[in-house]
């Protein structure tokens, strides 16, 4: 059998995905040269490695064998990246990093910056994914490093505090939610919302929890940043919810009101994620340490 690492990590795309097309976008290859060393790999080993369905792909068994030992050599040459780094200035290391919305948005921004700084000849390539996604992604070896809420199992992981991420809703300061301090998911959902744009972790994270209690949010616009949300709000176009760090920021120069949620799945404790026998690089473990200690000024 001869697979190259393109090959290795077209598959592990893939599988993290679901999907060949985007499996492929992930890998940085076009949908055909991906679905061609994909047929490649296939006929080489004499076995089906994926089993394509109408909603994607998934690896067969001796797709699982593949994808386990893919990552043992991926990992290897990590290491590898992580000795010679010094010797080296030329040979680069990524490291594969998954977290929700207000991780990304909130967090890792002030404690990224710093050690990226301080590691120029490291990547990481951060997706942005729902906590249950990031904890089996973690436990299946296709990321380093997670970060997830308390929301989820995360049983046989390895957990390490990492922030406190407090969802408020925000609304005009003239609304009629805005007397009150407290406020219950319901009543929220009684008012237009402005919600964030599909895909985002935390707007499916609100729209189960509204789900739960048999609701819907009626969205009046989506956007892509929390600012956005807290402006709008702010102009009386409709309701939101988004992390407190948010709101502080942008009651500074806006008419917001923020609101305290009644609801337990409104303080959530980010956690970073791994395997307990994970065979981190010494430059990943050195990141994780960064992530775990670091104290805002």
């Amino acid at each position: 059998m001869r697979f190259d690492l393109i090959d290795l990590r077209l598959f592990l795309a893939v599988i993290e995905e679901g999907s060949i097309t985007h499996g492929a976008q992930t890998a940085n290859l076009s949908l055909a040269a991906a679905s061609e060393r994909l047929r490649g790999m296939e006929e080489n080993g004499g076995v089906a490695l994926l089993s394509r369905g109408r909603r994607g792909v998934t690896a067969t068994a001796a797709g699982d064998a593949l994808a386990h030992h893919a990552r043992l050599v991926l990992r290897q040459m990590e290491h590898l990246r992580g000795e010679l780094g010094e010797y080296a200035r030329g040979l680069r290391a990524s490291i594969r990093l998954l977290a929700n919305t207000a991780a990304i948005s909130e967090f890792l921004p002030d404690r990224l910056g710093p050690w990226l700084a301080d590691h120029p000849q490291t990547d990481i390539a951060l997706k942005e994914r729902q906590s249950a996604d990031i904890v089996k992604a973690i436990a299946g070896g296709l990321a380093d490093i997670g970060i997830v809420s308390d929301a989820v199992d995360t049983a046989g992981l390895q957990l390490i505090p990492f922030a406190i991420d407090r969802l408020v809703g925000v609304v005009a300061r003239d609304h009629p939610l805005a007397r009150a301090s407290k406020v219950g998911f319901a009543d929220l959902l009684d008012h237009p919302f402005i919600g964030l744009a599909a895909g985002s972790a935390l707007q499916d994270h609100i729209d189960g929890q509204a789900a739960r209690i048999g609701r819907r949010a009626s969205y009046r616009l989506r956007v892509r940043s929390f600012e956005n949300v807290c402006r709008l709000a702010a102009q009386a176009i409709g309701v939101g919810i988004v992390p407190q760090t948010a709101a502080r920021r942008c009651r500074r120069t806006t008419a917001l009101a923020t609101l305290t949620l009644t609801e337990r799945w409104a303080t959530r404790r980010l956690s970073i994620c791994l395997r307990p026998d994970a065979d981190l690089s010494p430059t990943a473990r050195d990141l994780v340490e960064q992530l775990g200690s670091f104290k805002p000024n």
